[in-house]
């Protein structure tokens, strides 16, 4: 059998165990501290999910790079549908285990972690990645230390790539930004807490659907019309997004999900096409530093756009919050546009 790939995602999913059981412990105390570190531990799970698209553009032919990455991207929808749904089980294992019932949840969490852990383990053979590189002519080995910021400037230097760049890391802050405060601004409705709550998770689930439930046809359309062109479409998206979601009241719940949903789609859009393109930027020597490095600033991202949410609701409302948000699109279009020259014929 031939040998397992790097340690990448076993380490990730094993740190996420470790959060997973962190968290239960601070449910058994009551520690807020224990909490927070259970949770920032258990975030690595979701930088590996993010990260696993690219493995599926790693053997991709170009012509459906897209579609294979946006398959990935699509898997994600059956864990949005079933992971809110195992709070009921994991409160059965909570009280069974003499935990907080949402204690159990994160049981449950570690227990899958750990499975997934040993999956990639065992069954990722040949890793993608390395079979890429040898069938490449590239080196084969580990990155040098510190290479996130050469491969990031590599990525940068070639005009499809700073596209993918910019398109990855606005697509994500701007979905972050509106839609973590549209809870918030829903919430200002008043009336029936239960009813309010029930609308809240009808408008999110609107908006997982769009992130995730059209990616395949997002990387067909990628490969046949070209990633830019969908980068553009996303960034027309994320605009109209913030247009009509900042246009609605809090009680307009039906405006809020169309709102969330064009935002789904444009943060699918930018994903989606802004990691082909990215991916398609460097050789397979580079590719794994290169995507976590855009990964990184996407996260960065999207946690400034998430902090910097509260205060711009606090001062002007959801409105305001819409329109930074929607000022973050001025340099993806500076950069398509920059791009665009680049790739004309002279």
């Amino acid at each position: 059998m031939p040998p397992a790939g790097g340690p990448g995602w076993p380490l990730g999913y094993g740190i996420s165990v470790v959060g997973a059981v962190v968290t239960v412990a601070a449910a058994a105390a009551s520690s807020l501290f224990l909490l927070l570190v259970g949770l920032f531990l258990s975030g690595a799970s979701t930088a590996c999910g993010l990260q696993s698209r690219y493995a599926a553009a790693d053997l991709a032919p170009p012509e459906r790079r897209s579609r294979d990455l946006s398959l990935v991207v699509w898997a994600t929808t059956l864990g949005s549908v079933v992971g809110p749904n195992l709070a009921s089980p994991g409160a059965v294992v909570g009280e069974t285990l003499g935990l907080p019932p949402l204690g159990g949840v994160f049981v449950v969490s570690a227990v899958v972690f750990a499975v997934v852990a040993g999956g990639f383990l065992l069954l990722l053979r040949p890793d993608p990645l390395l079979l890429a590189r040898r069938l490449g002519g590239g080196r084969g080995g580990p990155a040098p230390r510190r290479a996130t910021g050469p491969a990031l400037r590599a990525v940068w230097s070639a005009p499809g790539g700073a596209l993918g760049l910019t398109a990855v890391v606005v697509a994500h802050s701007v979905m972050v930004g509106v839609m973590v405060m549209t809870p918030v601004h829903m919430g200002h409705a008043g009336g029936d807490a239960d009813g309010v709550l029930r609308l809240v998770g009808l408008v999110i689930s609107v908006h997982v659907a769009g992130m995730y439930l059209f990616s395949p046809l997002v990387g067909v359309l990628a490969d046949r019309l070209g990633a830019p062109a969908v980068v553009a479409v996303g960034g027309a998206l994320l605009v109209a997004a913030a247009a009509v979601a900042g246009t609605a009241a809090p009680e307009a719940s039906g405006q809020l999900a169309v709102g969330l949903l064009l935002l789904g789609l444009g943060w699918s859009c930018g994903l989606v096409a802004g990691s082909a393109l990215v991916t398609t930027a460097v050789d397979a020597d580079l590719r794994p530093t290169a995507q976590g490095g855009t990964d990184l600033l996407m996260g960065l991202g999207a946690a400034v756009a998430g902090v910097v949410g509260g205060p711009l609701l606090a001062w002007g409302g959801f409105g305001l919050v819409c329109a930074v948000s929607t000022a973050l699109v001025v340099p993806l279009a500076v950069v398509w546009l920059s791009a665009a020259r680049a790739q004309r014929p002279r």
